[in-house]
């Protein structure tokens, strides 16, 4: 049955009248799926055993066609993401395949952590071999400073009410310009950006992939370092050690161009250096401008992800000063 009118905003009744009739159904139940960081929003219709999502992403805050692409990129490289029935760009609606209920997130343990991971490190490496230059946007280095710049911006100005001394703004600035080199230096592929539990379906073929609009052409190591060090959950670097080996000795044989073992774990702990410093920024700037609130209580988690890796590296050590005088701990 449909969700009652009164339980729904404009949008939600104009986007669930546009799929019905995408479906030619006359009623279907329809009801929140899920929602993101961004401003999309899902919903899911369901009529008997068959089941579809609806995407309603403001045209004027979002744009569909970067989805649109990227999902048949993803399709192209015989991996599974949602299939488009149908779209309205002007209205911003996406009518999809439904991938199913559960997430990575939802289901994974210590038990099928294992299992699970495997099946991403082979998925991750056929979307790095389909990878072709100029086809998405490059990850390049205005991107990726505009990215750190977020944590000075949104988490110590904003959050933490702080302004950097020079000599603080003197010592992010040449952390940044270290991870940036790094992140130059590595082969580039194509890029997922949030490759990580919550965005990868347990499904069959598993997994299904979700959230990849933002996708870019970059660094190798960056989706490689957003699966292993997610933003909701963490793991034993032990365990993540054995992920990270079991990728990079897949991807070799496959004939990704890694580099050396030693140049590869550096590379892998410094991107995830530069994404962690970005989505604290993040966190923050989505409790601040878009009243999110609570993806600020994971943000200990990446701290705690900056101080094990900036402990190990010279190169990196003022970072970890520099977050014990802004009392950043884990």
């Amino acid at each position: 049955m449909l969700k009652s009118t009164d339980d729904l905003d404009a949008r939600a009744v104009a986007a669930r009248d546009w799929a019905l009739r995408q479906l030619d159904l006359a009623a279907a139940a329809f009801a929140p799926a899920s929602a993101d960081a961004s401003f999309r929003r899902y919903f899911r219709i369901e009529d008997g055993q068959r089941s579809w999502v609806l995407m309603d992403a403001p045209p004027e805050r979002e744009d569909c066609r970067p989805f649109l692409q990227v999902a048949q990129l993803l399709h192209d490289a015989g991996l599974h993401a949602p299939r488009v029935i149908a779209q309205d760009l002007a209205c911003g609606f996406l009518l999809l395949g439904d991938l199913g209920r559960h997430t990575y997130l939802h289901v994974i343990n210590d038990a099928n952590a294992d299992a699970l991971m495997s099946d991403a490190i082979d998925a991750l490496i056929r979307w790095q071999l389909a990878s072709r230059p100029g086809v998405l946007p490059r990850y390049d280095e205005a991107l990726l400073q505009r990215e750190l710049a977020l944590f000075p911006d949104w988490y110590v100005g904003r959050h933490l009410e702080r302004a950097l001394s020079a000599t603080q703004a003197a010592t992010l600035s040449a952390i940044d310009a270290t991870l940036i080199a790094s992140a130059l230096e590595q082969p580039r592929v194509y890029v997922h950006r949030d490759y990580m539990p919550r965005n990868l379906m347990l499904s069959t073929p598993n997994p299904g992939i979700l959230d990849f609009q933002d996708a870019v052409e970059g660094p190798l190591a960056y989706d490689v370092v957003s699966l292993f060090k997610d933003a909701f959950l963490s793991w034993p670097s032990e365990r993540i050690e054995v992920w990270r080996r079991q990728y990079a000795d897949r991807a070799r044989r496959a004939g990704l161009p890694l580099p050396d073992e030693a140049t590869f774990v550096r590379q892998f702990d410094w991107m995830g250096v530069q994404r962690h410093l970005k989505v604290i920024g993040i966190f923050a700037r989505i409790n601040y401008r878009d009243g999110k609130p609570h993806y600020l209580g994971d943000v200990p988690r990446f701290i705690g992800y900056v101080r094990e890796v900036v402990s190990c590296y010279r190169e990196l050590t003022p970072l970890l000063r520099l977050f014990d005088e802004l009392g950043m701990v884990a």
